[in-house]
Protein backbone atom coordinates (compact mmCIF):
# COMPACT_ATOMS: atom_id res chain seq x y z
CA UNK A 1 0.00 0.00 0.00
CA UNK A 2 1.15 3.52 -0.77
CA UNK A 3 1.64 6.19 1.89
CA UNK A 4 -0.03 9.60 1.68
CA UNK A 5 0.49 12.73 3.78
CA UNK A 6 -2.33 15.26 4.06
CA UNK A 7 -1.75 18.79 5.32
CA UNK A 8 -4.85 20.32 6.95
CA UNK A 9 -5.97 23.85 7.73
CA UNK A 10 -9.06 24.54 9.81
CA UNK A 11 -11.60 26.82 8.17
CA UNK A 12 -13.42 29.47 10.20
CA UNK A 13 -16.19 26.91 10.70
CA UNK A 14 -13.64 24.29 11.76
CA UNK A 15 -12.07 26.62 14.32
CA UNK A 16 -15.49 27.38 15.81
CA UNK A 17 -16.11 23.69 16.44
CA UNK A 18 -12.56 22.70 17.38
CA UNK A 19 -13.59 21.34 20.79
CA UNK A 20 -15.87 18.78 19.14
CA UNK A 21 -13.48 16.00 18.10
CA UNK A 22 -16.21 13.81 16.61
CA UNK A 23 -15.19 15.03 13.14
CA UNK A 24 -11.80 13.41 13.63
CA UNK A 25 -13.49 10.16 14.66
CA UNK A 26 -15.75 10.42 11.62
CA UNK A 27 -12.78 10.89 9.28
CA UNK A 28 -11.07 7.84 10.77
CA UNK A 29 -14.21 5.78 10.30
CA UNK A 30 -14.65 7.01 6.73
CA UNK A 31 -11.04 6.08 5.96
CA UNK A 32 -11.55 2.54 7.23
CA UNK A 33 -14.80 2.19 5.28
CA UNK A 34 -12.95 3.20 2.09
CA UNK A 35 -10.10 0.74 2.60
CA UNK A 36 -7.67 3.42 3.75
CA UNK A 37 -5.51 2.66 6.80
CA UNK A 38 -5.27 5.61 9.19
CA UNK A 39 -1.66 5.70 10.46
CA UNK A 40 -1.62 8.93 12.43
CA UNK A 41 -2.98 12.43 13.02
CA UNK A 42 -0.73 15.19 14.36
CA UNK A 43 -1.53 18.73 15.43
CA UNK A 44 1.15 21.04 14.05
CA UNK A 45 2.35 24.61 14.39
CA UNK A 46 2.97 26.93 11.49
CA UNK A 47 1.24 27.13 8.13
CA UNK A 48 -0.84 23.97 8.68
CA UNK A 49 -2.95 23.01 11.69
CA UNK A 50 -2.64 19.24 11.38
CA UNK A 51 -1.05 16.43 9.38
CA UNK A 52 -2.65 13.07 8.62
CA UNK A 53 -0.72 10.01 7.44
CA UNK A 54 -2.61 7.19 5.74
CA UNK A 55 -1.88 4.15 3.61
CA UNK A 56 -4.13 3.32 0.68
CA UNK A 57 -4.28 0.83 -2.19
CA UNK A 58 -4.45 3.61 -4.81
CA UNK A 59 -4.86 7.33 -5.49
CA UNK A 60 -8.59 6.92 -6.07
CA UNK A 61 -9.22 5.71 -2.50
CA UNK A 62 -7.40 8.73 -1.09
CA UNK A 63 -9.24 11.06 -3.47
CA UNK A 64 -12.59 9.65 -2.28
CA UNK A 65 -11.56 10.20 1.34
CA UNK A 66 -10.43 13.77 0.60
CA UNK A 67 -13.72 14.55 -1.13
CA UNK A 68 -15.75 13.01 1.68
CA UNK A 69 -13.96 14.97 4.40
CA UNK A 70 -14.10 18.20 2.39
CA UNK A 71 -17.88 18.14 2.56
CA UNK A 72 -17.71 18.91 6.29
CA UNK A 73 -16.57 22.45 5.54
CA UNK A 74 -14.30 22.30 8.59
CA UNK A 75 -10.98 21.81 6.80
CA UNK A 76 -9.03 22.60 3.67
CA UNK A 77 -6.51 19.92 2.71
CA UNK A 78 -3.54 19.23 0.49
CA UNK A 79 -2.55 15.60 -0.07
CA UNK A 80 0.78 14.26 -1.28
CA UNK A 81 1.99 10.78 -2.17
CA UNK A 82 4.91 9.94 0.12
CA UNK A 83 7.66 7.49 -0.83
CA UNK A 84 9.57 5.50 1.77
CA UNK A 85 13.35 5.50 1.84
CA UNK A 86 13.40 2.08 0.18
CA UNK A 87 11.00 3.26 -2.54
CA UNK A 88 13.20 6.33 -3.12
CA UNK A 89 16.31 4.17 -3.45
CA UNK A 90 14.49 1.93 -5.96
CA UNK A 91 13.45 4.93 -8.03
CA UNK A 92 16.98 6.31 -8.04
CA UNK A 93 18.45 2.92 -8.96
CA UNK A 94 16.13 2.76 -11.98
CA UNK A 95 17.25 6.13 -13.37
CA UNK A 96 19.07 6.00 -16.71
CA UNK A 97 22.77 6.67 -16.43
CA UNK A 98 23.49 10.19 -17.67
CA UNK A 99 26.73 11.33 -19.24
CA UNK A 100 29.88 9.28 -18.86
CA UNK A 101 28.85 7.70 -15.59
CA UNK A 102 31.67 9.34 -13.62
CA UNK A 103 29.30 11.46 -11.51
CA UNK A 104 30.80 14.67 -12.86
CA UNK A 105 28.56 17.28 -14.43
Amino acid sequence: MATYVTLLKFTTEGRRGIADTSGLDGAKGAAEAMGVQWKGWYMTFGRYDAVVVVEAPDDEAVARLALATATSGAIVSETMRAFTEDEFRGLVAALPQAGGGDGQA
